[in-house]
Protein backbone atom coordinates (compact mmCIF):
# COMPACT_ATOMS: atom_id res chain seq x y z
CA UNK A 1 0.00 0.00 0.00
CA UNK A 2 1.69 3.67 -0.63
CA UNK A 3 0.88 6.69 0.43
CA UNK A 4 -2.58 7.45 2.11
CA UNK A 5 -3.87 11.06 1.20
CA UNK A 6 -5.81 13.80 3.40
CA UNK A 7 -7.03 16.84 2.36
CA UNK A 8 -6.99 19.74 4.72
CA UNK A 9 -9.01 23.21 3.88
CA UNK A 10 -6.51 26.23 4.75
CA UNK A 11 -6.70 30.37 4.49
CA UNK A 12 -3.38 30.53 3.59
CA UNK A 13 -1.44 27.47 2.09
CA UNK A 14 1.77 29.09 2.19
CA UNK A 15 1.55 29.35 5.90
CA UNK A 16 0.35 25.37 6.38
CA UNK A 17 3.91 24.63 4.44
CA UNK A 18 5.66 26.39 6.79
CA UNK A 19 3.73 24.84 9.93
CA UNK A 20 4.05 21.46 8.59
CA UNK A 21 7.30 21.45 7.50
CA UNK A 22 8.88 23.52 10.30
CA UNK A 23 6.87 22.06 12.93
CA UNK A 24 5.90 18.52 12.20
CA UNK A 25 8.41 17.17 9.65
CA UNK A 26 6.21 16.92 6.42
CA UNK A 27 8.55 17.85 3.42
CA UNK A 28 6.71 19.68 0.64
CA UNK A 29 6.29 17.15 -2.78
CA UNK A 30 4.67 20.15 -4.83
CA UNK A 31 3.24 23.83 -4.54
CA UNK A 32 2.17 24.51 -8.42
CA UNK A 33 -0.07 27.20 -7.08
CA UNK A 34 -0.82 29.74 -4.51
CA UNK A 35 -4.19 27.83 -3.91
CA UNK A 36 -2.49 23.77 -3.45
CA UNK A 37 0.33 22.33 -2.18
CA UNK A 38 1.07 18.59 -1.10
CA UNK A 39 3.20 17.91 1.65
CA UNK A 40 4.27 14.28 3.15
CA UNK A 41 5.59 12.47 6.31
CA UNK A 42 5.87 9.31 6.21
CA UNK A 43 3.37 7.54 4.59
CA UNK A 44 1.04 10.40 4.67
CA UNK A 45 0.70 12.63 1.77
CA UNK A 46 -1.22 15.86 3.14
CA UNK A 47 -2.92 18.04 0.50
CA UNK A 48 -3.31 21.88 1.50
CA UNK A 49 -6.26 23.74 -0.61
CA UNK A 50 -7.82 27.42 -0.38
CA UNK A 51 -11.24 27.00 -0.21
CA UNK A 52 -13.15 26.52 -3.63
CA UNK A 53 -16.95 26.60 -4.35
CA UNK A 54 -18.10 22.86 -4.36
CA UNK A 55 -21.27 21.12 -5.45
CA UNK A 56 -24.40 22.97 -4.45
CA UNK A 57 -22.47 26.07 -4.10
CA UNK A 58 -21.21 25.00 -0.51
CA UNK A 59 -17.77 26.63 0.26
CA UNK A 60 -15.47 24.19 2.30
CA UNK A 61 -14.17 25.47 5.78
CA UNK A 62 -11.17 24.60 7.68
CA UNK A 63 -11.36 23.39 11.06
CA UNK A 64 -13.71 20.91 12.84
CA UNK A 65 -12.75 17.89 14.92
CA UNK A 66 -11.51 15.54 12.30
CA UNK A 67 -7.78 15.12 12.13
CA UNK A 68 -4.98 12.94 11.27
CA UNK A 69 -2.73 10.99 14.06
CA UNK A 70 0.91 11.31 13.94
CA UNK A 71 2.72 9.29 16.58
CA UNK A 72 5.35 10.69 18.95
CA UNK A 73 7.83 9.15 20.68
CA UNK A 74 8.58 11.57 23.56
CA UNK A 75 5.20 13.55 23.83
CA UNK A 76 6.48 15.64 26.84
CA UNK A 77 9.51 16.88 24.40
CA UNK A 78 7.40 17.83 21.63
CA UNK A 79 4.76 19.56 23.45
CA UNK A 80 7.16 22.12 25.17
CA UNK A 81 8.76 22.69 21.63
CA UNK A 82 6.07 23.62 20.36
CA UNK A 83 4.24 25.28 23.05
CA UNK A 84 7.44 27.36 22.68
CA UNK A 85 6.90 28.07 19.31
CA UNK A 86 3.91 29.29 19.88
CA UNK A 87 1.89 26.40 18.34
CA UNK A 88 -2.22 26.73 19.41
CA UNK A 89 -3.13 23.73 21.80
CA UNK A 90 -6.88 22.35 21.89
CA UNK A 91 -7.33 21.62 25.49
CA UNK A 92 -4.52 19.91 27.68
CA UNK A 93 -2.73 16.64 26.94
CA UNK A 94 -4.73 14.00 28.04
CA UNK A 95 -3.99 10.11 29.13
CA UNK A 96 -6.46 7.31 28.04
CA UNK A 97 -5.76 3.89 27.68
CA UNK A 98 -4.02 4.14 24.27
CA UNK A 99 -1.66 6.86 25.34
CA UNK A 100 -0.96 10.15 25.80
CA UNK A 101 -2.71 12.69 23.61
CA UNK A 102 -2.20 16.22 22.93
CA UNK A 103 -4.12 18.38 19.79
CA UNK A 104 -2.69 21.09 18.23
CA UNK A 105 -3.93 23.40 15.61
CA UNK A 106 -2.38 24.27 11.98
CA UNK A 107 -2.93 28.05 10.96
CA UNK A 108 -6.26 27.70 9.84
CA UNK A 109 -7.25 25.71 12.91
CA UNK A 110 -7.49 22.12 11.38
CA UNK A 111 -6.55 19.53 13.94
CA UNK A 112 -3.48 17.36 14.41
CA UNK A 113 -3.56 14.85 16.75
CA UNK A 114 0.08 13.81 18.74
CA UNK A 115 -0.43 10.39 20.29
CA UNK A 116 2.43 8.68 22.14
CA UNK A 117 1.23 5.34 22.24
CA UNK A 118 0.91 3.29 26.02
CA UNK A 119 4.16 0.76 25.98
Amino acid sequence: MGHVTVRYIVDDVDAAIVFYTHHLGFRVEMHPTAGFAAVSRGDLRLLLSAPQPAAGGLEPEPGGWNRIQLEIHDLTVQVDRLRKAGVVFRGDVLTGAGGRQALIEDPAGNLIELLQPSQ
